[in-house]
């Protein structure tokens, strides 16, 4: 049924349908819609003129009925009275109707207006709730980034920033807050970054002060390591020639593992590094970072070297501390290129490394200087090869280190051989040069132990005391000998890398020591007048020269395999055997010298009346100096050798004997000179026979043969060539004839000097 009353036509149906409705509640239902459209419409006027024109046509048409049936018309005028005044009723309870519903239509409508004003303040209640709610997230979420920050959940600060500000922050743009915190945002970021730059700080100081203790722990982890392989190169021979930090060590060492930076004693966490490495990444400041990153640990490199250090003290302390401290800081270093290699490069690390060893190396050669103990030098050395072999098992190059080592080396080899040479040259300046006592077995054993000797009987038949060939010196110059050869070849030990340079260093230092401060100092102290001190000059030239010999086959044997293969030679070796012919020449000089003196003492009376039958003092005393200077003073020497010394004495006594005669002081000579002579020269003779060695009869044969001639009554003999050389072939040619002379009384006969012409023009052509 249409409720909608759009023009004139709607509600004359509409009335109709009122007026015809069966029924009042029919009626009422129909009738209250019309009014309600009409009055909300403002069609009200309208309902009434239509239900107006609706009443006039009934009454019209009910006119028209009566006019036709006038009882009818009058009664339905009655009717129609009745129904119009009811109609006017109606129209009277219509219009107040219409009234009551205009009335409330209106309040309806402030009603209503009041509701939409009312949804509208809603609305924008909800809406302010919402964006409330939403500023209250975005402020809360503010608040708790800097909560985790002040919690040191740097990264946890961080996402949560990024969700406020690219989630939350999106919702809520339209609002002050929204700008507001925007702009806070990228301080809060650089917060976050200053406050795990700050943790990271703290972590590098902490680092910096563990770092000596890290190296500590790295020396002790090495130490170890060489204790392990020395334990196992003991059990298996073949380990020996492999070094530490080679291959076959480290796999035969991988089953003991000792973590430096994560152990009892220290842990080094990394969280710090990482997390600040990670921050910076999500912040885009990556390379910010590595640079200032890299700035901090020069810094602190810096920092963590001494101006200066001492070498002296007897712990090496300064130079450990150093050492351990540069130890743990490169430790750290080599750590973080494997934890985090983003971060450190390895050409940064290597060039910090380097940087820091010519640190060190210029630290501790402004030190050396101070250094004069070659044991003090050694004990350096073992820490810097310790700090060599730890840094080189972390990876890290080690070659300037190992030049510094060749320089320590060579002050090493300069100290020693200073020390040495004064030790050398004290003990040959305070030698007594006599033969060395031993007086029991303990200090025999000793002697031969260190000393290169080999006896002449076997020590079960050796009696003490006894006395030994050499001078204290010999065994002294052994010891330190052996000192000096051990001391040198401490410095290869743990870690040296140039075995070859301590070999020829050793060789070259070694025999300027021997030639030099031995040799020469001994050669220097043949210029004494004690026969005694000569000898035993050169029985120590001979067992130096025996020594020297045995050195060349230990230097041999313990040369390293990097050096050339062969004999080695020391010129010392040649030196003594040299000299030692200088101290023979030298015994030759006194013995001869002393023979000289003694002759000079002979006192002949060439022209005497009568004949001697007694030995001339000066042969008694030539013969006794003779046997107590072989049977004492000689005694320690080696047979050949006296017996080199008593033919060159005795052919220089019998010469010098022979010049008595002929000099030309004497111009003389009757034949009990003659006999004089002849009975000294027996004298002699008997003295040589008594020797017991054939050879030493020859000196005397030019003497024998000459006194023959003079005490020959056919001295013609000797101008006959053939007879001549059959009983005169040692005398001298010039000598027989001037002797043969003298013996001629005072002026001689042409004929004695017709045969002395034809003689001696015989000789000269014969030779010719």
């Amino acid at each position: 049924m249409p409720t909608l009353l759009d023009g004139r036509g709607d509600l004359e149906y509409a009335i109709q349908q009122i007026v015809l409705s069966p029924s009042e509640n029919e009626y009422f239902d129909q009738l209250i819609p019309a009014i309600k459209d009409a009055t909300t419409g403002g069609k009200g006027q309208a309902l009434l003129q239509t239900l107006s024109q609706f009443s006039d046509d009934r009454e019209a048409e009910i006119e028209r009925i009566c006019k036709s049936n006038h009882q009818e018309f009058t009664s339905s005028v009655n009717q129609l009275l009745k129904v119009r005044e009811g109609g006017n009723k109606l129209t009277n309870d219509i219009t107040e109707l219409i009234k009551a519903i205009q009335a409330s239509t209106e309040k309806l409508a402030d009603q209503k207006q009041a509701l939409k004003e009312s949804r509208a303040v809603r609305t924008n209640i909800d809406e302010t709730t919402t964006a409330l709610v939403a500023c209250l997230e975005v402020l809360r979420l503010a608040n708790y980034v800097h909560d985790l920050l002040n919690q040191k959940s740097h990264y946890a600060a961080l996402r949560a920033l990024d969700e406020l500000q690219n989630i939350h922050l999106r919702g809520v743009t339209q609002y002050k807050i929204a700008s507001m915190i925007q702009k806070s945002i990228p301080i809060t970021k650089k917060l976050i970054a200053d406050a795990v730059m700050a943790d990271l700080n703290t972590w590098l100081f902490r680092i910096r002060e563990t770092s000596q203790f890290l190296g500590e722990l790295g020396f002790y982890a090495v130490e170890q390591r060489r204790k392990r392989h020395r334990e196992r190169a003991e059990k298996l021979g073949y380990l020996a020639d492999y070094k530490l930090n080679s291959a076959i060590e480290l796999v035969a060492d991988e089953s003991t593992e000792f973590d430096v930076l994560d152990n009892e004693d220290v842990r080094v966490d990394f969280t710090p590094l990482f997390e600040c490495l990670h921050i910076h990444n999500a912040l885009g400041q990556t390379d910010k970072f590595k640079a200032e990153y890299a700035a901090t640990r020069k810094q602190q490199k810096d920092l963590m070297l001494p101006t200066s250090i001492t070498l002296v003290d007897s712990e090496t302390s300064s130079l450990s501390e150093m050492l351990e401290s540069i130890a743990g800081f490169a430790i750290i270093e080599k750590a973080t290129l494997q934890k985090a290699p983003s971060l450190r490069s390895p050409v940064d690390v290597d060039e910090l490394w380097e940087s820091i060893c010519q640190s060190a190396i210029s630290l501790i050669s402004k030190a050396l200087p101070e250094v004069n103990n070659a044991e003090m030098l050694l004990k350096i050395k073992g820490v810097i090869a310790l700090f060599i072999q730890t840094m080189e098992s972390w990876g890290y190059p080690v070659r300037s280190l190992d030049a510094f080592l060749l320089i320590l080396f060579r002050k090493y080899a300069e100290l020693l051989k200073r020390r040495f040479s004064d030790d050398f040259q004290e003990i040959v300046m305070t030698d007594d040069y006599m033969p060395m006592p031993i007086n029991n077995g303990d200090e025999y054993d000793k002697v031969v132990n260190v000393s290169w000797y080999t006896p002449e009987k076997p020590r079960e038949e050796i009696r003490f005391p006894c006395v030994l060939p050499f001078s204290q010196m010999y065994p002294l110059c052994c010891i330190d000998i052996r000192n000096f050869l051990n001391q040198f070849y401490f410095f290869s030990d743990d870690h040296f890398q140039q075995p070859k340079v301590i070999d020829d260093t050793l060789r070259s230092s070694l025999d300027e020591l021997l030639a030099e401060k031995v040799c020469q100092s001994l050669v220097e102290r043949l210029g004494s007048q004690y026969l005694g001190q000569i000898v035993q000059i050169l029985i120590n030239l001979e067992h130096f020269e025996t020594a020297c010999r045995e050195l060349e086959q230990l230097l041999a044997a313990a040369r390293s395999s990097s050096s050339v293969g062969g004999s080695v030679a020391l010129s010392a070796t040649e030196q003594f055997k040299n000299h030692k012919k200088t101290a023979e020449k030298r015994i030759f000089e006194l013995v001869n010298s002393k023979i000289d003196d003694l002759i000079d003492t002979a006192e002949y009376d060439w022209s005497a009346q009568y004949g001697t039958s007694e030995t001339s003092s000066y042969m008694q005393e030539l013969t006794q100096y003779l046997s107590t200077t072989m049977t004492t003073v000689l005694i320690g020497l080696p047979t050949e050798i006296k017996e080199l010394i008593y033919f060159d004495a005795l052919g220089h006594a019998a010469e010098k004997i022979l010049s008595i005669p002929l000099s030309p002081d004497v111009r003389r000579i009757n034949p009990n000179g003659v006999a004089a002579l002849a009975l000294d020269v027996k004298f002699l003779s008997t003295f040589v026979e008594t020797l017991g060695n054939p050879i030493l009869q020859e000196t005397l044969d030019e003497l024998r043969q000459t006194i023959a001639l003079m005490q020959s009554g056919n001295t013609d003999e000797y101008y006959d060539i053939s007879t001549r050389n059959k009983k005169y072939g040692r005398v001298n040619a010039m000598n027989g004839p001037l002797l043969l002379e003298k013996l001629t009384q005072a002026v001689a006969s042409p004929s004695r000097a017709e045969k002395f012409t034809a003689f001696s023009s015989k000789f000269y052509s014969r030779d010719t």
